[in-house]
């Protein structure tokens, strides 16, 4: 048996990721005994409950806990991680933009870390949920658990998120981006021409073995995992494009590592080198011009613009939108204006409203 862990036990983040390769002389044997016998901390309840959550695939497949490993067997087993105890409450301030009993969804500013961990023990968004949880008027637990916290966007991302409120949401949410069932889509604003008008950008992401702190593609794809991005153009600028993505996958800086392989690096993106000029003439106007632009980036320009998933106890998609930080929307009409480009109106770049519907919204996929 071969055994990679896809993220470190003991690594802060939503899951546990295991990928297993059953031995060639392997005989049937029931999937959950298997597992437990192959692991130290594994238990049976555990794969239980990762198996009717939809967590347990078999050769990409959802299979039972009846089910029997075979030989050259693929087995990929997601698992939540327990609930921290030592996260402390704090009085942050929050851009909620919807909440119910069950979940809130939040506008999270670039800049504010999501979850604690390598440094950032405070001022995080769990933080803060964990104080605003705290006041609702409820019988939870004190001190409250850890949000429910189904997926993540990088420090210096812009955009929403979903937090479940109670466990029974917390499995319903999780299990739909496990199964790819949520959708995700994003702004960023790209260094270079990218000439076609959408495309797709698959290739494996792992961590750099140079830097653990960075990713990179693997385009062996013996390493790291399977990513697929989507992308459409809405707008050139000769030296810079703007671009909507939407994530088929949600690796670890996904949308940044995919277009720094593609020599595309995100604007004011200093982790995967796009915070200097790589573009334009050398001419001293154009210098001043797009170290101003880049002195109004202190992040990567990415904003995560729409979110929908299905609700998990209505059972019908919601969708949320959200405006563009009001410096990604400064730095854009400075380009417009420098270069002479006018963005499409119908790509509401600049509008200021959050949204809601049970339709798909500020999707132009189909154009």
């Amino acid at each position: 048996m071969t055994w990679t862990k896809l993220t470190p036990f003991n690594e802060p983040g939503i899951y546990e990721h295991h990928r297993f390769t059953v031995d060639a002389g392997q005989q049937p044997e029931r999937i959950d005994k298997w597992l437990v016998q192959k692991t130290r901390y594994l238990t049976r309840s555990r794969i239980k409950k990762a198996a009717e959550l939809g967590f347990l695939l078999v050769n990409g497949k959802q299979v039972k806990l009846s089910y029997k490993v075979k030989p050259f067997d693929e087995i990929v087993l997601a698992l939540p991680y327990p609930p921290s105890t030592d996260l402390v409450p704090e009085n942050l301030p929050l851009n909620i933009i919807y909440e119910d009993p069950h979940l809130l969804v939040i506008n999270k500013p670039a800049g504010m870390v999501v979850h604690p961990g390598s440094g950032n023990y405070r001022g995080t968004l769990i933080n803060a949920l964990l104080y605003h949880l705290r006041k609702l008027p409820n019988k939870q637990e004190d001190p409250p658990l850890r949000p429910g916290l189904v997926h993540r966007i990088d420090k210096g991302t812009s955009g929403l998120l979903v937090i479940a409120k109670n466990e029974w949401a917390y499995d319903q949410l999780a299990k739909q981006f496990f199964l790819r069932q949520a959708e995700r889509i994003y702004y960023c604003l790209v260094w270079g021409n990218i000439e076609e008008d959408r495309g797709t950008i698959v290739g494996h992401i792992g961590r750099s073995a140079r830097d653990r702190k960075r990713y990179q593609v693997y385009e062996d794809g013996e390493h790291g995992k399977h990513a697929v991005t989507h992308f459409k153009v809405l707008a050139r600028f000769g030296v810079l494009t703007l671009l909507q993505c939407k994530l088929e996958t949600g690796r670890t800086h996904q949308i940044r590592v995919h277009f720094k392989y593609k020599n595309h690096p995100l604007f004011g993106d200093a982790f995967y080198g796009g915070h200097r000029i790589l573009r334009g003439k050398p001419s001293n106007a154009y210098k001043r011009f797009m170290n101003d632009c880049l002195s109004l980036m202190p992040y990567q320009a990415l904003h995560a613009r729409t979110l929908g998933f299905k609700h998990p106890t209505q059972q019908k998609f919601y969708y949320f939108s959200s405006p563009l930080p009001d410096n990604f929307q400064i730095l854009l009409r400075k380009l417009e204006a420098f270069f002479h480009v006018k963005i499409p109106p119908k790509y509401a770049v600049y509008d200021q409203r959050y949204r809601f519907s049970h339709q798909p919204i500020l999707d132009f996929w189909a154009d």
